[in-house]
């Protein structure tokens, strides 16, 4: 199985000093669009979020990606996700073809039915239904980019969507949902981190989402390729303390707005949210040197067996050179440990791309830059 290489981001402040204006953010975020092409990453992946800058800073992901588009020429561009509930289908169908043709062919169409409940208020739709809501509108978007008919007219989409129905991902968190997205041939997403249930308090994220797997690779049509989208929050650094540190300010940072929006906070029995540690293990957030983040990862099988690595810093969210740092670490080092090929798809550019960075980072090490 080739393996791709992607990053993830939720377009959120870097720190609590850093600028909060959503222009500087959505700038930042470019910035690191073109620094993963360079470093031969394959996909980019944005996340939507509505109405609440501290959980996710965009709302519109295609206009995002357009501009992304316009400023690099090969890395593919994903939306991790759209939700679907609070979307017109035949809208959600009609953006990601024009973004589709305008980048190239380079749209992945990822979905999901997640999103907050005050959202769902103020999109007029109940949060309890986002379940039905999601089925229905998943068949009419695939109706749709097929070429079918839509809602009883003569009328079908133009441009046609067929290019893009062959880049749909569905995310979830249940075996269920990963036996839909087999089902359909969709490509399944699993989180970065995903709710504890009452009966396994203590299960690891592997032990929760191999269930998944197993399901989607169970449902898929024969001769179907597998499609496997293993997202991490990994924050890698030449300095682990630094980044250790780091990391425990971010989650700190995480678990006060969670208390402040009256949300539960993730922390296992033993911790507490005064203790950044716990934090960091009840987030499942891996942090530390190249070495240590290649052991930790190389012990998670449903990483291992993924076809698409995802990495995000969130909820460490650092400043931006840390998270081009390690952006830059998991490409050059971590990610070639775990079996990803720099151009694995014959992208020679890439390849070459890559190469380089891999030089630049030899360059900067040996001159002392690690030690900062």
């Amino acid at each position: 199985m080739t393996k791709r290489l992607g990053f993830f981001t939720r377009l959120l402040p870097a720190a609590p000093d850093f600028d909060r204006d959503a222009g500087v953010v959505y700038r930042t975020a470019l910035e690191q669009f073109a620094a993963a092409e360079r470093l031969g990453y394959d996909v980019g992946w944005v996340a939507q979020h509505h109405f609440d800058p501290d959980e996710g800073g965009l709302p519109s992901p295609f206009v995002f990606l357009a501009a992304v588009a316009a400023g690099t020429r090969r890395i593919r561009l994903g939306t991790g996700i759209i939700t679907l509930p609070l979307e017109d289908p035949v809208r959600v169908a009609e953006d990601a073809v024009v973004a589709d043709l305008l980048s190239g062919g380079r749209i992945e169409l990822g979905l999901g039915s997640g999103g907050s409940p005050s959202s769902f208020t103020a999109f007029g739709k109940d949060s309890a239904a986002r379940s039905s809501l999601y089925a229905t509108g998943l068949q009419e978007l695939l109706d749709v980019l097929a070429g079918r008919p839509i809602r009883g007219t003569g009328a079908v989409l133009h441009p046609t969507g067929s290019a893009v129905r062959q880049h749909i991902w569905q995310a979830t968190f249940s075996a269920s949902g990963g036996t839909r997205a087999g089902v359909f041939g969709s490509g399944l997403l699993l989180s970065r981190t995903q709710p504890r249930t009452e009966d396994a308090p203590h299960a690891t994220l592997t032990q929760l989402q191999q269930p998944i797997v197993d399901a989607y690779l169970a449902a898929l049509p024969a001769g179907a390729e597998p499609r496997i989208g293993a997202s991490r929050s990994v924050l890698v650094g030449r300095n682990a303390e630094r980044v250790l540190e780091l990391a425990r300010v971010g989650v700190r940072r995480h678990a006060s707005y969670l208390a402040a929006k009256g949300q539960s906070i993730p922390v296992p029995d033993n911790g507490s949210v005064e203790d950044a540690d716990a934090l960091l293990a009840a987030n499942d957030l891996i942090v530390g040197t190249p070495e240590q983040v290649i052991e930790a990862l190389s012990a998670d099988p449903v990483v291992t067996g993924a076809s698409d690595l995802m990495f995000q810093v969130h909820p460490a969210d650092p400043d931006p050179d840390t998270v081009l740092e390690s952006l830059e670490l998991l490409a050059t080092e971590v990610a070639p440990a775990l079996g990803w090929r720099p151009g694995g798809a014959g992208d020679a550019a890439g390849e070459a791309a890559a190469g380089e960075a891999a030089a630049a980072a030899a360059v900067r090490a040996a001159s002392g830059a690690s030690s900062r």
